[in-house]
Order: structure tokens, then sequence, then C-alpha cells
């Protein structure tokens, strides 16, 4: 029943935007964390934002200044806006939840499938 729903995905060109939606459902939301993750082909998952419950954004060097993590705690969902996408930004994103007011945190109880997200140059 616990699920987290990934969307938003796609192919664009390096400069470009996306805005990445992960609806929650099945845990109350308004006590986790969320966090979005990324993982290319042959490279560790790693890490990109978490978003905790008193609204705290954290940002991976690497995206700082260009991805903006929000949330919407009446429709359960995170979304993750990636601006002036770069093709090192290609992978799959997957979002992630765990309980707790503060983040990131060590291990993250729900993932969602995730979506791809392909930046051409």
């Amino acid at each position: 029943e616990v699920q987290l729903v990934e969307s938003g995905g796609g192919l664009v060109q390096a400069g470009g935007s996306l805005r990445l939606s992960c609806a929650a459902s099945g845990f109350t939301f308004d006590v986790y964390a969320i966090a979005w993750f990324r993982q290319a082909p042959g490279k560790e998952r790693e890490e990109v934002s978490c978003i905790s419950t008193d609204g705290t954004t954290r940002y991976q060097y690497s995206v700082k200044g260009r991805f903006t993590v929000s949330s919407d705690n009446a429709k359960n969902t995170v979304y993750l806006q990636m601006n002036s996408l770069k093709p090192e930004d290609t992978a799959v994103y997957y979002c992630a939840a765990v309980e707790g007011y503060v983040c990131p945190q060590p291990m993250y109880d729900y993932w969602g499938q995730g979506t791809q997200v392909t930046v051409s140059s």
C-alpha cells in the first residue's frame, strides 16, 4: 500500500529544464523527509537533494544553484525542478522517504521505481 511514484522524466537538450514529481501514498507524509537520488549506468547511486519536514533543503554540490526541491503537503507530492541541465545529469532519478524531521538520513524506508532523465549535448 505504501507507494512513491516518480514522473516527469524525459529527453531534453543541454541547458533545458525538467520538473520531476514524487507522489506519495500509504504513510504519514508530514513526518517523513524526502530525498532525490540518481544513478547513471556503471555508477553508484547518488543522493542529489532532500527536503526535511520543516522545509529545509540540501543539495549535492554538483546540482546546487541549478536544482530546487519543494513539497506540496496537501497533495503528498515532492518536486525536483531541474534547470540548466547538463549531459552529466543523465540518470535514472528516484525519490525515497524516511521517517524523521531532518535529512539526509543514513537509511530510507521507501523507494519509487525511478524515472529516466536524458540530457543531450
